[in-house]
């Protein structure tokens, strides 16, 4: 300069290194912007910014165990069946078979009496009654009737017996207010001592009154009152009673 300042000069190797240090500069620069990946804020895309982000590769994800509870029992309803009702039929009581029922038995009230045996006891007759059971009459009639026929036909035990001979009859029985009526037939006085006779008078008598103790006895044979039995001639009270006979024949 004219104003007589002093001019510093640059030497050439100065701007020589700034320069190549520019160059490299700007090649080392140019190298990385074309090596880059592109990020997503330099790469346009169609996308809106708000896209959620992508997840994670299954390489890159770690991995997470969610613990399953055990599956419940599966309940399965219990379904009920509507019970069908079968219509009954009613068949006819005709076409029913009937299963065979047992008979009832006959109802037959029976009525007890007493017959009476005699026993041997030390050369002596001993009275011995036996109840027989009869069928229910509505009159005393029929019970004394088969309480004679049992007499008549015999003893069943073999420890008592009777004094009335072997086919003797019963001609007839009736009660009536005033005592019993018995007829019997002729074989009635057959046979025997004093011992028989009187054994057998004593069943007629107590058997007559097995019914009414206290009442009395006619006792016929063939239709006529019996006054005399026997050959020794026993005699026979007329009407005889349970009384009169222990007094006049005690066995």
């Amino acid at each position: 300069m004219k104003d007589g300042q002093e001019v510093r000069r640059v030497s050439t190797p100065v701007i020589a290194g700034v320069c190549g240090l520019a160059l490299l500069t700007g090649g080392g620069i140019a190298w990385w912007t074309a090596n880059r990946s592109p990020s997503p804020a330099d790469t346009p895309s169609s996308a809106p910014t708000n896209a959620p982000a992508l997840s994670p590769s299954p390489g890159e994800s770690p991995v997470v165990i969610i613990p399953v509870p055990p599956p419940n029992p599966v309940q399965v309803p219990q379904v009920q069946t509507p019970q069908v009702q079968t219509p009954q039929v009613q068949t006819p009581n005709a076409l029913i078979p009937k299963s065979p029922q047992p008979k009832p038995l006959p109802q037959t009230d029976v009525q007890t009496v007493q017959v009476y045996w005699v026993k041997d006891a030390s050369g002596k007759f001993e009275g011995v009654p036996t109840k027989v059971a009869v069928k229910q009459a509505d009159n005393p009639d029929a019970a004394l009737q088969a309480a004679f026929n049992s007499l008549l036909a015999g003893p069943k035990d073999g420890t008592v017996s009777s004094e009335i001979p072997n086919g003797t009859k019963l001609r007839g029985l009736s009660v009536k207010n005033d005592g019993v009526y018995v007829d019997l037939s002729a074989e009635f006085t057959s046979g025997g001592g004093s011992n028989s006779m009187t054994g057998r008078l004593g069943q007629v008598i107590y058997t007559a009154t097995s019914l009414q103790p206290n009442t009395k006895v006619w006792i016929s044979v063939e239709g006529k009152p019996l006054e005399l039995l026997g050959g020794e001639g026993l005699e026979v009270a007329q009407p005889s009673t349970r009384q009169s006979f222990d007094k006049n024949f005690p066995l």
